[in-house]
Order: structure tokens, then C-alpha cells, then sequence
């Protein structure tokens, strides 16, 4: 999510892409954006931008024609200057292109007064970017950290007594009211560097800093200084001693100097801040969701107002790839082309060794299932023939040469058998007819 510092180097960007430029034509939307309409419509009018804390005003100024000290303005044509302010959600970023080449997610279009024309567009993907025409800074907003930090320490310690400092300080640093330009990945280097718990207290934390007139007179010199080299990016602010307040003020800036190339978010310029963390999506560092559901980084013991039932969060920031880098996309889809010709060629070398196991093995089994039906074959006929025959095996008999004959063989016995005991059964009823009328006849004898 942008935070202070990407929102100022969003306005530095859009103050070093439009000057000079003179744009025209009303201010278009895109269709599908839920955000209102910025009615405001001139020939000629100039573009400068302001940051404080996390929002950016966007200032559209009509320039006066000079022919004959007198300028001709028709009846849908702006002429009082209109300010747009800016909140850029979880993705939103500035981008100044050619009309070919506007990005699909352009949801807010300034046309320059040229031929062809250019486009400075806010761009947002995920639509959760608003503006406000005729905008002012949020009142409930506090006082940016970085270049109002007077107030802003006097706004803290001043408050120390209300109810959001009675939550812990991790909780606390994401409040807009106290700490403008705070967000998720700078509370957590800020307490990394002092080796500040993130659930304790935030009350505890604070509580004995005080702004003495020297640190007044150091806080003034300092904020000259930077607003002297805003344009050369030479100096750096250093505070020493730093407290926790301090540091919400100079980790910020250490963020704007690293991008002193300008803010370009579209060529892939976060390889430098993941670079420069020491704590946020780190290897080796802890996590926690505190009682807002956002993901706290730190190092040791977290705390003793741990939410209950919290667990540790994975990593969700891929390190090795940049954020928006839509330059180097075609690059990425050839080497996932090349990865999967170079792996295909390896599953049909595995698929036709486990075929030739399988085949070997059916083959193995079925020589096998040959062999056991072939033995008990050659086994039945011994078995059939010992209970029935009462002897031993006749000579007559062939020795085994195949199944075909084992077949013929066998047929041969049942037929025999058959026989034998067809002539068996005959006798018996034979006789027995012969002993019951002989015992009937000795009966009437008698």
C-alpha cells in the first residue's frame, strides 16, 4: 500500500513530468470507476501537485491568454483553479504516457495541449484509489510526519491521555490522526530499529518525550534544509538520539531518497526498498496479525497485549519480483515457455520408463500365472485318479509334453471312470432285487 513517502515522490513526479506542459479539454473518466465526475474543462490550464502525510492535491490552474490583455472564455470553460485530492488505496500511482499507449486501468485522464497529445493518467487496478474535486486535506487527518513534524509531535504528546494510546503501539502507528504518512511496512521498521515490542502499550511508550525550544530550533533548520534540496537530493536529515517520534519523521524521508530517480512504479523500481528493509517481509523475522487484521513484522518477544488466538502469517511478498513491472512482462512469458518445452521432454522420458516396468511386470505376472495353472493341471489328474483307480499310474499313459495332450488325457480317464462306475451302479441294482425277493419267499415258506 503507498504509503507518505510514495505519495510524495508521486507528487514530485507529476510536478517534473508537467512542467512547462500546457494541457487542455475537459478531464476525462473512465466508465467504469464508481468516482465522480471532476467538472472542470478549459484550452489551457497547468498541473502542479502537493503532498501531505498520505494524500496528494493535484492544483489545475487555467492559464490567461495575454492577446490584448483580455482572454475569451466561452460558457462551459473553466475559470477559477480546481483542486483534485488524491487517496491512492492499495495501488494507486501516477503515469505519464502517449495517448497508443494509456493503461487499461486509467480511471483519471489530463490531456496535454499537443499534437499528438500526451496523457498524465491515475492509474488503479484494484479500485480502492479515490478523488475528490474541490477537495481540501482530510480533517481528521493529523499533521504529516515528515514535513509538519512540529505539530505532529506536539499533536501526539499533547494526546497521550485519549483512547488510542491505550492500545499497543504497532496498532496505534497506523492512526491517521496522530501519524500521517505511517503505514504498514514503516511502523514496522520504526520499531525494529529501537527494539520497541509491537504489543506493548503505546501509552508506556510515549509517555516522558517531551519538545524542549532546541529540539523546536533543530526541527525548523531541518525541515529548511530538506524543502533547500528538494531538487538536488544531495542532504540527508539526521537526528540524534532518536526516539520513536523521530524516527516516524526520518525513516519516511530515507524512503524519499532512495527513490530520487522519480517516481515510477511502472518501470519496477522496488528492488531498492526491499533492499533497504530490515524488518518488513524479511526471512528470519516473526509475524502476528494484530486486532485490526494487519500483519505486524518484529524480532523477539511481541508483546504482552498479544491479540488471543493470533498466528504467525507467511510471507505474501514475492522478493524476487517486482511490483508493477510491466516492462520486463514479455520477458517473464518466455522464460515460463522455455521452462515447460524444457520439462515436457523429461515427463515422456518418465512416462515411457514407468509404461516398459508396467509391461515388464505384466509379463512377469502372466508367466507366472502360466506356470501355477500348468502345475496344478499336471496335479489334478495324479490327485483324480488315486482315490478312484486304487493303484498305482498306469505305464500307458504319455509322458507330459504339453497342455493339449494333459487335456486329452484327462478326458480320457472321465470317460473311463464314467464307465465304471455306470457298470458299478447296474450291478448293485442287480442284486438287490435278487436278495429282497429271496427274503420274501422264505417269508411265505414259513
Amino acid at each position: 500500500m503507498p504509503e507518505g513517502p510514495e505519495l510524495h515522490l508521486a507528487s514530485l513526479y507529476v510536478n517534473k513530468m508537467c512542467e512547462g506542459l500546457v494541457f487542455s479539454g475537459a478531464v476525462e473518466k473512465s466508465e467504469v470507476n464508481k468516482n465522480p465526475e471532476v467538472p472542470f474543462c478549459c484550452d489551457a490550464y497547468c498541473i502542479k501537485a502537493q503532498s501531505r502525510g498520505k494524500e496528494v492535491r493535484l492544483t489545475l490552474t487555467p492559464i490567461k491568454n495575454d492577446d490584448h490583455g483580455k482572454r475569451k472564455v466561452t460558457k462551459h470553460q473553466s475559470q477559477q483553479p480546481m483542486d483534485v485530492v488524491f487517496r491512492f488505496g492499495m495501488s494507486g500511482f501516477f503515469r505519464f504516457t502517449s495517448v497508443d499507449d494509456l493503461p487499461k486501468h486509467a480511471h483519471l485522464r489530463f490531456y496535454t495541449k499537443e499534437s499528438p497529445p500526451r496523457v498524465l493518467s491515475f492509474e488503479d487496478t484494484r479500485r480502492f484509489g479515490s478523488w475528490h474535486p474541490n477537495g481540501t486535506w482530510q480533517k481528521d487527518r493529523g499533521p504529516c510526519v515528515m514535513f509538519e513534524y512540529e505539530s505532529f509531535r506536539e499533536n501526539v504528546l499533547s494526546n497521550l491521555s485519549g483512547k488510542t494510546f491505550d492500545k499497543p503501539i504497532c496498532e496505534a502507528l497506523l492512526n491517521q490522526k496522530y501519524f500521517n504518512g505511517i503505514g504498514n511496512y514503516l511502523r514496522a521498521e520504526i520499531l525494529f530499529r529501537l527494539q520497541i515490542p509491537p504489543f506493548v502499550k503505546a501509552r508506556t511508550v510515549l509517555e516522558g518525550l517531551v519538545l524542549k525550544d532546541e529540539d523546536k530550533n533543530k526541527v525548523k533548520k531541518e525541515i529548511t534544509v530538506l524543502e533547500s534540496t528538494e531538487k538536488t537530493r544531495k542532504k540527508v536529515v539526521k537526528v540524534e538520539k532518536p526516539d520513536i517520534l523521530s524516527l516516524c519523521h526520518t525513516v519516511p524521508l530515507e524512503v524519499v531518497q532512495l527513490g530520487e530517480n522519480g517516481y515510477a512504479p511502472a518501470k519496477g523500481k522496488y528492488s531498492v526498498l526491499q533492499a533497504w528493509m530490515q524488518c518488513y517481509c524479511v526471512d528470519g523475522m516473526n509475524s502476528l496479525g494484530d486486532n485490526n487484521g494487519r500483519t505486524i513484522w518484529f524480532k523477539g518477544d511481541p508483546g504482552p497485549m498479544v491479540p488471543k488466538g493470533a498466528k504467525s502469517r507467511k510471507i505474501m511478498w514475492k522478493r524476487k519480483k517486482d511490483d508493477h513491472d510491466y516492462t520486463d512482462s514479455k520477458k517473464a512469458k518466455k522464460t515460463r515457455t522455455d521452462s515447460t518445452a524444457k520439462a515436457k521432454p523429461v515427463k515422456k522420458e518418465e512416462n515411457l520408463k514407468v509404461k516398459k516396468e508396467n509391461a515388464t511386470s505384466k509379463t512377469q505376472n502372466a508367466s507366472k500365472r502360466q506356470k501355477t495353472n500348468t502345475e496344478k493341471i499336471n496335479a489334478a489328474p495324479a490327485n483324480e485318479n488315486k482315490p478312484k483307480t486304487r493303484g498305482t499310474r498306469s505305464s500307458k499313459v504319455p509322458p507330459k509334453t504339453g497342455t493339449k495332450t494333459i487335456k486329452s488325457q484327462r478326458v480320457e480317464e472321465m470317460i473311463k471312470t464314467k464307465r465304471n462306475s455306470v457298470a458299478c451302479r447296474k450291478s448293485v441294482t442287480k442284486a438287490k432285487p435278487q436278495q429282497k425277493r429271496s427274503g420274501t419267499r422264505r417269508g411265505r415258506s414259513k
